[in-house]
């Protein structure tokens, strides 16, 4: 498979002195709440990181799988604060089945509902959530950075076969622990809260934001459906026009067909597989879904509150509502 090393060295030259400026920023800035405008361009920057995190678990980084796990294990532990074998586990299972209810982690039920059936079984504050959900949308991705950090840092205490495992808690936690030592020996106490808060908010909704239009909308399979590779990964899968710029805004994931076509296949190369792969699927007549990304939003949005109806009670009459509430 092709792959782009002078590319991923550029990538990860940038993101270095990135981080290097902003604890540069950091340190020349002292108490002052400028420091959240760091705190957020470290939630990007960390993103950023992330994708490299999720190259390099496809082995599109370097020609070793071994090196690509091991560079991906540290950033992801060392950096991110992420563990690698969780989310090995977790991309794997949904690159083999897209959008398929019951094998894909990624429409499981969370705190949205992804799926009519998933939101019928919402009672409660969860059901408030799910009728909402799709405007509660991206609020709720403020919470995703915490939620990953936690999901896979508990995963790691499961008891199971983990590869890695000691090293991935030594590292996560060391990383922890240096950087919410900094952030509190140089900041008031309340002020390395809001900095570590919006750090991880714009995490978060970076994170969530680069996901979630890759397939959030698209045709949902039914467990026991037969279909084959091709059509699977095309048909549950969204692209986002944009070119060059809209590819590093989104680590490559704005091209999402080619990526779950040719997983290994480096980022600089998905653009020239998009031509070929767009008239084999106007050969085979498989729908070929792009969008631009406000586009891409609206639709995710719109689905969401679509299935978050679905948590309704169907015998529920507002009007009838209304008035035993005023009897």
């Amino acid at each position: 498979m092709r792959r782009a090393p002078g590319f991923y060295s550029i990538v990860f030259g940038s993101l270095v002195l990135a981080t290097a400026g902003l604890v540069y920023g950091f340190i020349v800035l002292g108490d002052t709440w400028y420091q959240l405008l760091i705190a957020a361009a470290l939630g990007l920057v960390l993103t950023q990181f992330a994708f490299l995190t999720h190259e390099a678990s496809h082995r599109q980084v370097f020609t070793s799988g071994k090196l690509n796990d091991r560079v991906g294990r540290l950033l992801a532990t060392g950096v991110v604060g992420i563990s690698y074998a969780w989310w090995i586990n977790k991309h794997t299972r949904h690159h083999q089945h897209p959008n398929t209810m019951g094998k894909d982690p990624d429409i499981a039920i969370d705190t949205i509902s992804f799926t009519e059936e998933d939101a019928r079984t919402r009672t409660g504050f969860f059901a408030w959530i799910t009728r909402r959900q799709g405007y509660l949308f991206f609020p709720l991705l403020t919470l995703e950075g915490l939620n990953l950090h936690l999901r896979s840092t508990v995963a790691l205490f499961e008891r199971r076969p983990i590869p890695g495992r000691v090293l991935e808690l030594s590292l996560i936690f060391v990383r922890l622990g240096a950087y919410a030592g900094v952030v509190f020996w140089l900041l008031p106490v309340g002020m390395a809260f809001a900095f570590i808060g919006v750090q991880m908010a714009i995490f978060g909704i970076y994170m969530g934001a680069s996901f979630a239009p890759n397939h959030k909308g698209m045709p949902l399979i039914s467990a026991g459906m037969k279909i084959d590779f091709f059509r699977r990964q095309v048909m549950t899968s969204r692209n986002i026009r944009g070119g060059f710029w809209m590819s590093i805004l989104y680590g490559g994931l704005n091209l999402q067909i080619e990526h779950h076509l040719f997983p290994g296949m480096a980022r600089p190369h998905l653009n020239s597989a998009r031509s070929f792969i767009r008239a084999a699927c106007k050969s085979e007549g498989v729908t070929y879904t792009e969008t631009g990304m406000m586009a891409s939003y609206g639709r995710v949005i719109e689905y969401l509150n679509r299935v978050g109806l679905s948590a309704r009670d169907p015998f529920d009459c507002p009007m009838s509502t209304r008035f035993s509430d005023a009897v």
